[in-house]
């Protein structure tokens, strides 16, 4: 079992009262609760805040961040690989640069409101450094630091299971995962035929269209999808028969 790191220069009763009780709001909502309350908060000490406040003994989230940016490669990697088996490394690579990039980051920490609980020094508040980019992609790998450190691997997996996988599985990366060459890939390995899309439906109006697509394996139907470009409803579709195929392997078994 891991031992838990305890050592920080940032005590827990520096803080006003005010801001650790934000922190237990921030804990109960996240249904998270650190044993080593000081590296909480360090994670979301900014550089600014310590220069600010050099008598008292804060230290800023950037070791954190860079530990948290190898945690969070390690974690998303593991998991890429174990669910797209049939990924080439060129492709798990794209897919996992897409989820650990900065816009990706930034829309998982604002999701977790992680802007309204950095601490900040004056001159970076005056200037929006709460909501700066930079700033809060920052925040959330010293945030997955500070877990790893508190509570080891499996928790961190936990929660990425609950803010970050989830949204891989409903595709908002799909921009960057060819569904259609998996789909094809695995069509190949059975010699069960071809593949063959079709746009089925198109709604909406012209400046806000949704295309409706299905794939089918000779002449049935595996998967459908929808998209607002015809290219991004056979994406849909292919994804959606490969998990059809997977859920009808696993039923075989």
């Amino acid at each position: 079992m891991m031992q838990r790191r305890k050592g920080s220069n940032q005590k827990a009763g520096v803080l006003p009262e005010k801001v650790r009780a934000q922190f237990q709001l921030l804990q109960e909502e996240m249904n998270i609760h650190f044993t080593n309350k000081a590296l909480l908060y360090q994670a979301f000490t900014h550089s600014s805040y310590v220069n600010e406040h050099r008598r008292k003994q804060f230290t800023d989230n950037e070791r954190l961040e860079f530990l948290g940016d190898a945690v969070l490669e390690l974690s998303v990697s593991k998991y890429l690989f174990e669910k797209f088996q049939n990924m080439s490394e060129g492709q798990l690579t794209k897919l996992r640069a897409s989820i650990v990039c900065e816009p990706s980051l930034v829309v998982f920490a604002n999701e977790l409101n992680f802007g309204h609980f950095v601490l900040l020094g004056k001159g970076e508040e005056l200037t929006g450094g709460r909501e700066r980019p930079a700033l809060l992609a920052d925040v959330f790998e010293s945030f997955v630091g500070a877990l790893y450190l508190d509570q080891g691997l499996d928790v961190v997996v936990a929660f990425l299971e609950r803010i970050v996988f989830p949204k891989v599985e409903v595709g908002a990366f799909s921009h960057v995962m060819d569904f259609k060459s998996q789909l094809q890939e695995i069509i190949q390995q059975t010699n069960n035929g071809l593949l063959h899309y079709e746009i089925i439906d198109e709604k909406g109006p012209a400046h806000n269209r949704i295309f409706v697509s299905r794939v089918l394996l000779n002449s049935q139907e595996l998967g459908l999808g929808r998209g607002k470009s015809k290219k991004e409803a056979e994406q849909q579709a292919a994804q959606s028969a490969m998990v059809m195929l997977k859920q009808s392997k696993l039923e075989g078994e």
